[in-house]
């Protein structure tokens, strides 16, 4: 349960195009020698910015940040108080305003405010005060129209949207995965990828033809279709995608095992491994906590910023693990627990894969609420059937992770770099209780691997971020087709969702529309 102050309101600011502020980032990478105890919080000096503060960034939940600094110009390094920041959203043409706002502290001196917006509004005023004071360049004005996540208008530049969001140019993973291909061929794939894959594994086959979604399944197991339809939705309502016709695999395990040199297949899978040529894109798991960012989900990229427990010197000096028995690692890591107690507390919450061992490693033990993970300093990433697509959530916390050494991989992992944002373990966990040895005499370098490891979670895995990243991989993937992409026979048109209560009139001219 988030603790953090909440509210239904509205406002909105002037254009603040937070990448030109090298100050903020700088602050928070660095930091400046904190604010002294008792030092006066300055409404003047305390900085603002982020994605939020732009009307052209359209994401589910908008957000950005604030940074209390003292007058004497120093950022506080610890909280100045969850409720030192109000924070309102008003449109001056709307009476009433349909805006969930939650000003998150982050225990660091920093505070992460996000909004979720359930209407498009023409103007809107983000209000920042302290004390009836108002913060930095406070009020913002976002000039509209505003549009909330549910609205369909997409950008028709794809470039005009990317510079909108401040995408990369490039992701290095993106272009590993497709210089596997010369040239994609949707007529071939459409004949051979069914054949190969459909019938023992479980796929989508989709084409985006004119900005719409249009899909047909293969195989029995295709439920996890629903997370792929979402992000194509919601990316199309933002920006026009290319005609593009591709595959998607739902399982968990990725499926081109060819040699390069051998005629593969283009597969879009959730997790690589190194033995495989599948093209990587972010797990449904993260990509999903992006799009139901205060709705559904509770355990999400921004709350766990919220809920990393508490300061570091207050951690338990633990290594901490829960979860089900899907790999044999996981069996041998509760059986390390049970010798070593006082160096690992790792226990099952559910047995599936294993059951038949249920009497050796269990009993089963209550479920953890994720944010409580964060009570210990020292956090064990181990694969489950395939990847464990926690890393991202425990990266953004503020303990350390212990990161087995995999030939699994998310979309991000390649950029990560071992003892400088997470303490490797071998594969067969043979060094972990060396590894926490190590941590335990070295506790002020392990802190500043676990906030390095903070600092790329924020930078790189934040909603915007992977929104970039899908549409840069379908833009790069759309540009290596020989043939046009087809709709075909079997295929269904995937809906965009309505809402008769707040609908919202699109100001851009669509190309289409047009002819």
């Amino acid at each position: 349960m988030l603790k953090q102050s909440q509210r239904w309101t509205v406002m909105s600011p002037r254009l603040f195009s937070w990448l030109l502020l090298p100050c903020c980032l700088d602050v928070l990478r660095h930091g400046l020698s904190g604010a002294e105890a008792g030092s006066v919080l300055s409404a003047a000096k305390t900085l603002v910015w982020g994605p939020g503060l732009e009307a052209n960034i359209v994401l589910p939940a908008r957000f950005f940040y604030i940074q209390a600094v003292d007058s004497l110009g120093k950022n506080f390094t610890t909280s100045p108080g969850e409720n030192t920041f109000e924070v309102k959203i008003v449109s001056p043409v709307e009476q009433f305003t349909r805006i969930w706002i939650q000003v998150l502290d982050r225990q660091d001196g920093s505070f992460l405010v996000r909004y979720r917006m359930y209407a498009t509004y023409t103007d809107l005023h983000i209000h920042i005060l302290l004390k009836s004071k108002h913060v930095a360049k406070s009020p913002f004005i976002l000039k509209g129209p505003v549009y909330h996540e549910g609205c369909d208008c997409p950008q028709t530049s794809g470039s005009v949207w990317e510079a909108d969001m401040h995408c990369p140019p490039f992701f290095p993973q993106i272009d590993r995965d497709l210089s596997l291909y010369a040239s994609i061929e949707p007529d071939r794939n459409a004949r051979e990828i069914p054949q190969r894959f459909g019938q023992r594994q479980s796929l989508c086959h989709y084409t985006i033809k004119g900005n719409k979604v249009h899909v047909k399944t293969f195989g029995e197991h295709v439920g996890f279709r629903i997370f792929m339809d979402a992000i194509l939705l919601s990316l199309s309502r933002k920006v026009q995608l290319p005609d593009m016709e591709f595959f998607v695999n739902l399982g968990d395990w990725p499926l081109e095992k060819r040699k390069p040199t051998d005629k593969i297949h283009p597969i879009f899978s959730w997790c690589g491994s190194n033995n495989t040529r599948d093209i990587v894109m972010p797990t449904y798991d993260l990509t999903e906590s992006v799009l139901e960012t205060m709705g559904r989900v509770s355990l999400d990229m921004m709350s766990v910023q919220a809920n990393s427990g508490p300061a570091w010197p207050q951690k338990n000096a633990t290594a901490f693990w829960r979860g089900r028995d899907s790999r044999q690692e996981r069996l041998e890591l509760v059986k390390l627990s049970r010798a070593h107690p006082n160096m690992i507390d790792a226990a099952f919450t559910n047995f599936f894969f294993f059951k038949h061992d249920e009497s050796l490693y269990g009993p089963l033990v209550k479920h953890v609420s994720f944010f409580d993970f964060f009570k210990y300093k020292y956090q064990i990433n181990i694969d489950g059937t395939v990847a464990a697509y926690r890393l991202p959530y425990l990266l953004a916390g503020d303990s350390v992770v212990l990161k087995q050494d995999s030939g699994y991989y998310e979309h991000f992992y390649n950029e990560l770099r071992p003892w400088e944002h997470y303490i490797p373990i071998r594969a067969d966990l043979g060094d972990l209780l060396e590894k926490i040895r190590w941590a335990r005499d070295h506790d002020e370098e392990v802190k500043k691997i676990a906030l390095a490891g903070q600092q790329f979670a924020r930078n790189h895995l934040m909603g915007d971020s992977i929104f970039c990243y899908y549409y840069k991989l379908f833009q790069e993937y759309a540009k290596l087709q020989v043939t046009e992409p087809t709709v075909r026979e079997g295929m269904e048109l995937v809906e965009q969702p309505t809402d008769d209560l707040f609908p919202c009139s699109c100001h851009r001219t669509r190309a289409k529309d047009e002819l």
